[in-house]
């Protein structure tokens, strides 16, 4: 039983990491397309200002939620595996 739990718990310091450095990431992509879409003159008024709404907008979007797919599915993959190895 503590091995599970073990396991599970370095799996979620594993996911935890991986998600953070997704999510920097994704975010960075973000600002720099933003960043360009400025710069074309695509857009109106401060840069900062843009740049700002533009941000808010992408962590109202649905993929900053997906996101949270790094830690739901490796870890119920991990409980269904336990459960069908112990209990079948």
């Amino acid at each position: 039983m503590f091995a599970i739990l073990r396991a599970w718990a370095i799996a979620f310091v594993l996911l935890t990491i991986l998600y953070w450095m997704l999510r920097i990431y994704f975010r960075s992509l973000r600002r720099e397309k933003l960043e360009k879409q400025f710069d074309a003159g695509d857009a109106q008024g401060p840069r900062s200002a843009y740049i700002e709404s533009g941000m808010q907008a992408y962590d109202r979007s649905l993929r900053p939620r997906l996101l949270w797919l790094v830690y739901i599915l490796p870890l119920t993959a991990i409980a269904v595996i336990i459960y069908f190895v112990n209990y079948d």
